[in-house]
């Protein structure tokens, strides 16, 4: 389901279908998973802990990342092609698609599901590794074009066949040790809103102060 759900949301749907379809996947995915492990084995659980670890990541992400922007090489990272003009934009990017395209549906995936699912046969540890494999794989097809839109990427791995095969691979290599450490902090918090929160900060801090650099 989610391989099928990864080449749609990429490839096939419309950009309006994409929240809600993943609001979809992500609902599904735990009703299936749900006759083999239980909620808590999923992190659905202890909600006040999960947001205070979520909250103090949101603000601790936020301060690093708006640090970066006065370093020149990361500033220019934020110089990305996939930004959009006008606050409308901004307002749906950052306040609906990530939080409820993006980071719920992988966070679900990858830091509930998968893991707790994996568990039940090779243990936390393991079935957290794998889990967090399966994200990197996720994000084969966002990186193809990488070094397309964004002249950082451009510059380290190179234009054509060459740079596209280096970027996948820095995708999926970085993607999946960041897996690793949100599966920590899932378990840590024993609460999967703690790496949705954490996620959100992530992406639409980031997505914001491209936005604003980009205007």
């Amino acid at each position: 389901m989610l391989v099928v759900s990864n080449v749609l949301s990429n490839r096939v749907l419309p950009a309006w279908a994409y929240v809600p379809w993943s609001v979809a996947v992500a609902a599904a995915v735990v009703l299936i998973v749900r006759r083999v492990v239980t909620v808590e084995q999923m992190g659905f659980t202890e909600w006040k802990r999960g947001a205070a670890f979520g909250l103090v990541l949101f603000v601790l992400t936020a301060g690093v990342l708006t640090v970066a922007v006065a370093m020149p090489v990361f500033n220019e990272m934020y110089q990305d092609r996939r930004v959009g003009d006008g606050a409308d934009l901004w307002l749906y990017h950052a306040f609906v698609r990530i939080p409820f395209g993006t980071a719920l549906l992988e966070e679900t995936a990858f830091r509930a599901v998968l893991p707790a699912l994996f568990a039940v046969r090779w243990g936390v540890l393991r079935g957290c590794v794998v889990a967090s494999v399966c994200f990197g794989v996720w994000h084969v097809l966002p990186a193809l074009g990488l070094n397309e839109v964004n002249p950082v990427a451009t510059r380290i791995f190179g234009e054509g066949a060459g740079g596209v095969a280096a970027a996948v691979v820095f995708a999926v290599v970085g993607t999946t040790f960041a897996g690793l450490w949100w599966c920590w902090v899932r378990y840590r918090a024993r609460s999967v809103l703690a790496t949705i929160l954490g996620h959100v900060a992530t992406n639409s801090v980031a997505y914001t102060i491209a936005w604003i650099i980009a205007g």
